[in-house]
């Protein structure tokens, strides 16, 4: 890559993928909050309603890779900007739609626009960034997710309390409008070397080291959002029925994973980032151990889960930094939407395997069975150091050999 982006010029462009990931997250996250109203407008259950999150996470864990691979030999920004526009359609047909199979089908569309757009962002903010800052950019852009959590989706629940759930979708829709032109406008125009077919574009999911790092991500978010995902029930005897106290919770969760998030980027840049997941999955398994310990007392449960939040999302932008170090030239972008389609087939997996906890074990034994999965990410990860190295060696020296990325 040429140095006309790199350097202290590359903060810019990577700010503005970072406000299209606080979109697509915010539209990602919100609907939770919105199942009992869209549950009265549609005519379903609150069950059937909550299928409209898992047919989103779903549709996205499928659709990430093999999209990835249909348009990688596309401009960036073309990307990023068609991924915005199907996503924005997607939202328009979810407003319009009148009855629940409509609205279902429509999400699909949603998630394949989200898709195309959250790990395409992030692997063109590694590529503007640069190696030495590739932590750092990917971090960035990872900020724009965590600010939809502690901003966006309160913000479009609050919207849907006041004007119906369909009002969260067009105020969506209309970020959607706002943030497309400006990306379209101010990302320098990127075509990726190398790898022209899908078959060479696939060529990450034969690759051993890259399947280790979407193994970690999986056992390591699978442990994460265990405790996230009922985390009503987990400190259930600390908000004692208050809501506003599980909504503080969320809070704190989501403000010092933002600061986590910035943190392990500049580490993954100085220390490397597998030292960094290392870290933060043994430090999760101590913070999810003291959990059943605290969960009665609630000014024990806040800053606990606040360091639950800094550890976990000190995973996220480590594990797409070791997914591009690993992957052979222009297969960047697929192999960090790998490593997103993993971490949303883990979400969806906590859910079943926290129903299960629950039942079998009670909310206390939650945080526990988390510990035990982000402890085999942690020693998965260890393991895979000596080969990770090799091949991270191989990998640079066969992309030496390629023709620069075209930027301009």
């Amino acid at each position: 890559m040429t140095d006309s982006v790199t350097g202290d010029r590359w903060l810019p462009h990577v700010s503005v993928l970072a406000v299209g990931a606080f979109v697509v997250g915010t539209d990602a996250f919100v609907i939770a909050g919105l199942l009992p109203d869209i549950s009265r407008s549609l005519s379903v259950s609150v069950a059937a309603a909550g299928q409209l999150v898992s047919v989103f996470s779903i549709a996205y864990a499928v659709l990430s890779p093999v999209l990835a691979a249909l348009t990688g030999g596309w401009s960036r920004r073309t990307g990023l900007v068609t991924a915005l526009l199907v996503f924005a359609a997607g939202n328009v047909a979810t407003a319009l739609a009148p009855g629940y199979p409509l609205v279902l089908a429509a999400r699909v569309v949603a998630a394949a626009g989200a898709a195309m757009f959250t790990p395409n962002a992030g692997a063109t903010a590694a590529t503007v960034a640069g190696e030495r800052r590739r932590g750092q950019a990917i971090a960035v852009v990872t900020v724009g997710l965590t600010s939809s959590l502690v901003v966006g989706a309160p913000l479009g629940t609050a919207i849907g309390d006041a004007w119906g759930w369909r009002a969260t979708v067009w105020f969506v829709t209309a970020l959607t409008v706002v943030v497309t032109p400006i990306i379209a406008l101010r990302l320098p125009h990127i075509r990726l070397a190398g790898a022209a077919g899908l078959r060479q574009r696939f060529a990450p999911l034969a690759d051993a080291g890259v399947v280790r790092v979407l193994a970690g991500t999986l056992l390591a978010f699978i442990g994460i959002y265990l405790p996230y995902t009922y985390i009503g029930a987990v400190f259930a005897p600390a908000p004692a029925g208050h809501g506003d106290r599980v909504a503080l919770l969320l809070f704190a969760f989501g403000v010092t994973g933002t600061a986590g998030n910035l943190v392990a980027g500049r580490l993954a840049d100085r220390y490397g980032p597998r030292r960094v997941v290392i870290t933060a999955t043994l430090s999760l398994v101590v913070v999810f151990l003291v959990m059943p310990l605290i969960s009665g007392v609630f000014t024990a449960a806040v800053p606990v889960v606040a360091l639950s939040g800094f550890a976990s999302w000190s995973v996220t932008a480590p594990q797409q930094h070791r997914t591009i170090a690993l992957s052979p030239a222009g297969a960047g972008p697929l192999a960090v939407s790998l490593n997103a389609a993993v971490l949303y087939l883990a979400i969806s997996l906590s859910g079943l395997i926290g129903a299960v906890g629950l039942k079998s074990g009670g909310a206390a034994a939650l945080p526990v069975i988390a510990a035990v999965f982000v402890l085999a990410a942690a020693i998965l990860t260890w393991l895979s150091g000596p080969a990770e190295r090799r091949a991270t060696a191989r990998t640079v020296r066969e992309r030496s050999r390629e023709p620069d990325e075209g930027v301009r």
